[in-house]
């Protein structure tokens, strides 16, 4: 089934449809979506990261858990594929995807859908729209970055803080210092390395495409994001999509923070679900590199909006001691199309 979930869209399987062997279920996916070409015109990849992922589902055998989630990044271009990271956009589609085939009974008027997200080891509960037991993608819930209304999907995260590195702070600290330049290393469902716009030349407010032409600034950044890879526990990224680097700036339409995200190598359209939670947190923090920039009221539970290039990302944080408890957001899916692809 192809599906839209969130800003991105992707194709979705059920595990018991691949092979087991994950080198042998990779290479069978990158050939279904393009063989490593940037147009992924011998495929069903849309030529950009956003539409170039996978969702693999099945019946859960955890306890508290209706299925399992892996996501999978395709990279267009090398064809590498990675489940290095997890992917919130996505899993907006789970739910209705785990209910159309029959992974769980679908409940009278909306449907709690329990998954275990294996890429983080957590736990995150979709509220699906299921009017007289069966799943509607028509509503009137708006999301930036995609035209029209649909149906909402509540999400609500446990367990993310430090999902990927152990800790929300991976290193400990709120602001670290890498290249000379101060940085934010925080996990709250995806690392990310939290960066000033202002100390590399940038208002903040350039396009995506303004800052993928900018070579040295690319260069600076990707040497930025192998060093903090190191220093957040998750190794040599050189191959990997974690972590996220988000150049922050002050909001400009009331919300907490205004964010360009590298998705490592392109500039995000939007910004990613779980990255916007991180972000949000990190704007939390008293001494983060957000000091002075966010515009944030100490509430809790707090929502607020984290802008991006086409509008912003609605993020409601709960927070327990020192730490993030629970992570929610509203979203919306659809699905596409259902069919047979051949690889």
């Amino acid at each position: 089934m192809w599906m839209r979930g969130g800003t991105s869209k992707g194709g979705f399987f059920l595990a018991e449809d691949l092979p087991s062997n994950a080198e042998e279920r990779n290479a069978l996916l990158v050939r279904i979506m393009g063989h490593g070409d940037a147009r992924q015109i011998d495929g069903m990849g849309g030529a950009h990261p956003l539409t170039s992922k996978i969702a693999v589902v099945s019946r859960s055998a955890r306890e508290g858990c209706d299925v399992d989630y892996l996501f999978l990044q395709l990279q267009p271009d090398t064809g590498a594929i990675s489940d290095s990271q997890n992917c919130g956009n996505m899993l907006s589609a789970v739910g209705p995807f785990a209910i159309e085939r029959g992974l769980l009974t679908a409940e009278d008027g909306q449907t709690s859908v329990r998954v275990y997200m294996v890429n983080s080891e957590s736990r995150a509960d979709l509220l699906v729209q299921t009017p007289g037991r069966l799943v509607t993608y028509e509503g009137n819930a708006r999301i930036d970055g995609v035209p029209g209304s649909h149906a909402p999907v509540i999400q609500n995260y446990y367990g993310t803080a430090g999902a990927q590195c152990g800790a929300l702070l991976p290193t400990g600290n709120q602001v670290d210092v890498i290249d000379g330049t101060e940085v934010t290393l925080i996990d709250n469902g995806m690392p990310s390395v939290i960066l000033r716009a202002r100390d590399f030349g940038l208002a903040g407010t350039e396009t995506p495409a303004e800052i993928e032409a900018m070579t040295e600034l690319k260069a600076r950044i990707e040497s930025i994001r192998l060093k903090a890879g190191e220093m957040m526990r998750l190794g040599d990224v050189t191959e990997q999509t974690i972590p996220k680097m988000c150049l922050i700036s002050p909001p400009r339409n009331g919300g907490i923070i205004n964010t360009r995200t590298f998705i490592p190598h392109r500039v995000h359209e939007t910004v990613g679900v779980l990255a916007a939670a991180s972000d949000a947190a990190a704007c939390m923090l008293p001494d983060s590199v957000a000091k002075g920039i966010a515009a944030f009221n100490n509430v809790n539970p707090c929502r607020v909006d984290v802008e991006h290039p086409t509008g912003a990302l609605t993020v409601e944080l709960e927070w327990g001691g020192e730490s993030v408890v629970r992570t929610g957001l509203l979203r919306t899916a659809r699905k596409l199309m259902d069919g047979v692809v051949f690889p």
